[in-house]
């Protein structure tokens, strides 16, 4: 297994034989840093284009990942969700900085089946399934009462029962196009190796980069 804290040339440039599918790599390094950092390892920036062409990014936690691409769920309504809805393509960006990596991604994103959307909702806490109700969420907000009065009334509407996936609640996939991996060297000349390929049916092309 590659080590943490350094990668050799040799180390480096086997990988495209050793994990010609970058999701398997990307398992192994998101596996390697949640036994090093300190908060969630599975944090991660996304990135979006709003209607002027302007970019927008925040952070988001991956929620899960698999051999077509990476999932995350929000709120369909809020500015990520419309400029999605608007513009598919998005980016997100992992920064493990214990382990002095990071991995960016490039793709295309799109909902998720309702049965999944489903299935994870039911596995949050009741608390946050209340909180998808009750937050408008990126519209403007008179004050904090006005948002804890709404909590209040949902959590007394649903008492007993169980509480619903919202109709605006939802997962995104991300199908990467570019997934690089880059470990950080010494005087600044850091690894740099991506993988490419034109559509996610097409196999996947590896290549170092300058740093």
């Amino acid at each position: 297994m590659v080590k943490a804290d350094k990668l050799t040339t040799s180390l480096f440039d086997d990988l495209c034989v050793q994990k010609p599918d970058p999701m398997e790599l990307f398992a192994q390094w998101l596996e390697q840093a949640r036994k090093s950092e300190v908060n969630d390892a599975n944090a991660m920036v996304l990135a979006t284009v709003d209607a002027d062409g302007m970019p927008d990014c925040r952070i988001m936690l991956l929620n899960g990942f698999g051999p077509d691409g990476f999932v995350f769920y929000t709120n369909t309504l809020s500015a990520k969700g419309s400029q999605l809805a608007a513009n598919p393509k998005a980016a997100i960006l992992f920064h493990w900085k214990s382990s002095r990596r990071q991995v960016r991604v490039r793709g295309m994103a799109h909902k998720i089946s309702d049965q999944l959307a489903d299935a994870y909702f039911q596995s949050r806490p009741r608390g946050s399934r209340i909180g998808a109700h009750a937050s408008f969420q990126s519209q403007p907000l008179a004050n904090r009462d006005e948002l804890e009065t709404r909590v209040k009334e949902l959590t007394e509407q649903f008492d007993g029962e169980e509480v619903p996936r919202p109709a605006h609640w939802t997962g995104y996939e991300i199908l990467p196009l570019y997934i690089e991996f880059w470990q950080d060297g010494e005087f600044r000349l850091h690894d740099r190796f991506v993988y490419r390929r034109e559509s996610s049916k097409d196999k996947w092309k590896a290549e170092r980069l300058n740093p």
